[in-house]
């Protein structure tokens, strides 16, 4: 039987990288994000990669801020696949702005989005991992949890919040055999920074974010990361 993983926020920059990551390691893979066109078009390319054509290609259309929907991707996730093996929690948004002028309602926006989903997503899938004492999530978080940054204003308070999830599901899951492993990647080439001039030299690739995810999942039942910092080699921008 294949082995199976869930990427929210899966067509673009690194959740797109991790799905690539998995489906040509012979997982049956299940991805949701917001467009359809572009589920579309990433159904197919990873059709396409499939190792073996017992693999399953689920992807699914959710606003993964909106509870209700995220919940009815979770409940067509376990009519699909019966249960989870790994669980990336990637799905996100990045929104600058300083705490004292950006928009009302900003901070809700981002906690629904880069917090809570993973928070109800995680509460949603644990329960077969726990009864198979088996499974491994990953957090995306990022180097704004570590370090507040004058443009950061609400999107650092979530992704520090999504820190303190990881850490109490860390705590919370050891017993079960579940290892929880939080990544804090600093400027990755990936839509959030469309337009910028910088070269691309400067940022990190999401394929090594994903490679890196993979080499963590395949170490021994023994060893857990727990957290990891990558930061592009002159360092933040």
């Amino acid at each position: 039987m294949n082995k199976k993983v869930v990427i929210t926020g899966g067509t673009k920059g690194l959740g797109l990288a991790i799905a690539h990551k998995f489906t040509t390691m012979g997982f049956d893979v299940a991805v949701c994000a917001r467009s359809e066109n572009d589920l579309l078009a990433l159904n197919s390319t990873l059709t396409a990669l499939r190792v073996h054509e017992s693999q399953k290609i689920l992807t699914a259309k959710c606003d993964i801020s909106n509870k209700e929907e995220l919940k009815e991707f979770a409940d067509d996730l376990k009519h699909a696949f019966g249960h989870v093996d790994v669980l990336i929690n990637n799905g996100g948004v990045f929104i600058p702005g300083q705490i004292y002028k950006e928009e009302d309602g900003l901070l809700e926006k981002l906690i629904e989005t880069n917090l809570y989903s993973a928070y109800h997503l995680s509460r949603w899938l644990l329960p077969e991992m726990i009864k198979n004492n088996h499974g491994h999530i990953f957090n995306m978080c990022s180097v704004a949890g570590l370090k507040a940054y004058p443009n950061g204003g609400s999107y650092s308070i979530s992704k520090f919040a999504m820190l303190g999830l990881s850490k109490a599901l860390r705590e919370e899951l050891k017993e079960f055999n579940i290892k929880v492993t939080t990544l804090l990647p600093g400027a990755t080439l990936t839509d959030s920074w469309k337009g910028t001039e910088l070269p691309a030299s400067r940022f990190m690739k999401a394929e090594d974010v994903a490679n890196l995810i993979w080499d963590i999942y395949k170490l021994s039942e023994n060893t857990v990361v727990e957290e990891v910092v990558l930061r592009p080699l002159l360092g933040d921008i």
